[in-house]
């Protein structure tokens, strides 16, 4: 159950060649939740407690029961993780006299990265990655 957070969908390649002077900046909201510890601590526990519930003894019936109230709980803790990176770009958007944030999940060339000050903003340190060996 990986949630996608989408901050504002609309159509970026009208903006696409502005490049750095766009009205349009992007957020790796896929780099966010990668380094944000909260996030990874609630996936880690959505992930205990969904095994919790498979391997438990209960009936098929509990089970399920479960499950559905597992993910109302996960649902509104995703809204509120959205909403703390939305209210991030929000900020940044309005000190960089931004028009419009998206993601970076349909962009294919244009708009400002704001990623990193997204990130700052929410006091998110960048985690990192591990180069292949060769």
């Amino acid at each position: 159950m990986k949630a996608r957070i989408i901050i504002v969908a609309l159509a970026a390649a009208t903006f696409a060649g502005c490049a750095n002077n766009s009205p349009v900046g992007v957020v790796d909201v896929g780099r966010v939740v990668a380094n944000w510890d909260v996030y990874q601590r609630y996936q880690q526990q959505l992930v205990l407690e969904e095994q919790a519930i498979a391997s438990s003894k209960a009936s098929n019936a509990q089970k399920n029961a479960q499950a559905l109230a597992l993910q109302k709980k996960y649902s509104g803790i995703t809204t509120q993780l959205t909403n703390e990176i939305r209210d991030a770009a929000g900020k940044i958007a309005q000190q960089r006299n931004l028009k419009l944030i998206v993601t970076n999940e349909g962009v294919g060339y244009g708009g400002v990265d704001i990623t990193t000050d997204v990130e700052k903003a929410m006091n998110i340190v960048d985690k990192p990655v591990a180069s292949p060996s060769i």
